[in-house]
């Protein structure tokens, strides 16, 4: 096995190519977030990107898309904003991971999201969690909206009783799946960082980079790979948002955020259900909603897939002391997501402090 290290910007379009065969090849590498399209566009606001580029007999047949820093840890490319993270190769492929690692210069890499039966790094998985899916084509001839109706009849009828409520309180509800005017986009940062301030969240949209990032992939169109930002409105008023990447095959849900002084009628739960019926009908066959623990995942659910987290290393004194920092702090977190009991004290503390500060900076919109 050869492996080559090469930059992202400027990847020849043989390469390309070969990295959508590899993905095409394979459904568990069909997802958005595993095309060079997402890699080299966080290689325009990232430094320190690269993919390692693995070749049988001078054929490309895997590539790895990572960040590196000046002391040679590594992480999965876009970590903390991609929902599924993988050497995506060809069928039939394996590495030595230690060979790997050496190959990019790193003695650790770290992920989050890494899908199911990348078995070489296996050994380096310190943790599995749940990222619930929704298959849009349940089974020969039932739809997502035909099974979730009649696996949850009480809470889809609720469902149509609230946008009914509230087609007759604001406007006429319409749904647009993918809406080309850049402003709704705008609405939507503002929106989603109206709710991480009050939630006591990091908010993303404070970062230049994550900003310009979104608009740089909302104007990417091509087959593994396009932004699509879907709204619902009421009227001529949008109620709630959504902006996320999607394949020929796979969805990737990501940002969604609603207008807060309209949040009785569940625009979240409205967007989420429009947005399934309508990539369905666009020939998606399934929406990924990514790792987490919400109580609105486990009702639009079908099934559950398993992503890991880890850290690969090599023998390194860097590499060790990545982990003795590091490894603490995901138990810590971890622990207190698996644990209701935790988990929900934790957060009303984060909404307190959100308050708090979304009062002391003038209210939260």
């Amino acid at each position: 096995m050869d492996i080559t290290i090469h930059r992202l910007d400027g990847l020849s379009p043989s390469l390309r190519a070969a990295w959508h065969r590899a993905m095409d090849e394979s459904p568990r590498f069909a997802n958005p977030f595993l095309a060079p399209e997402f890699a080299m566009g966080i290689a325009r606001h990232r430094g320190g990107t690269r993919v390692a580029v693995l070749r049988e007999k001078g054929e490309a047949v895997g590539f790895l898309p990572f960040e590196r820093n000046a002391f040679g840890v590594g992480r999965a490319i876009g970590l903390g904003l991609s929902d599924c993270q993988a050497l995506v190769h060809r069928p039939g492929i394996t590495w030595n991971p230690h060979a790997l690692l050496r190959a990019c210069g790193l003695s650790v890499f770290e992920f989050d999201h890494l899908v199911e039966d990348q078995k070489p790094f296996g050994a380096y998985v310190t943790g599995t969690f749940s990222s619930p899916v929704l298959d849009l084509k349940v089974g020969e001839e039932e739809t997502y909206a035909e099974w979730l109706r009649s696996a949850y009849p009480g809470q889809a009828k609720t469902m149509l009783k609230k946008e009914r409520r509230l087609s007759r309180d604001i406007g006429e509800t319409r749904f647009v799946y993918d809406e080309r005017d850049p402003r709704l986009l705008h609405t939507l940062m503002r929106w989603k960082s109206a709710q991480y301030r009050r939630t006591g969240r990091m908010d993303r949209f404070a970062k230049p980079w994550i900003v310009d990032l979104v608009h740089d992939f909302f104007e990417v169109r091509e087959d593994h790979f396009t932004g699509v930002l879907s709204v619902v409105y009421a009227g001529d008023r949008p109620v709630a948002a959504h902006f996320g990447p999607t394949s020929s095959t796979v969805f990737a849900a990501w940002f969604t955020a609603y207008d807060p002084e309209l949040s009785y009628y569940s625009p979240g739960l409205m967007m989420h259900l429009r947005m399934a019926e309508a990539a369905g009908r666009d020939g998606v066959r399934l929406m990924d909603m990514g790792r987490g623990d919400k109580e609105y995942k486990d009702w639009l659910k079908t099934r559950e897939l398993r992503v890991g987290e880890g850290f690969a290393t090599r023998p390194h004194p860097v590499a060790a002391a990545h982990r003795l920092w590091r490894r603490p702090v995901r138990g810590l977190r971890n622990t207190v997501l698996a644990h209701p009991r935790l988990r929900e004290p934790a957060d009303r503390l984060l909404k307190t402090v959100g308050t708090m500060r979304t009062s002391r900076h003038g209210g939260g919109r």
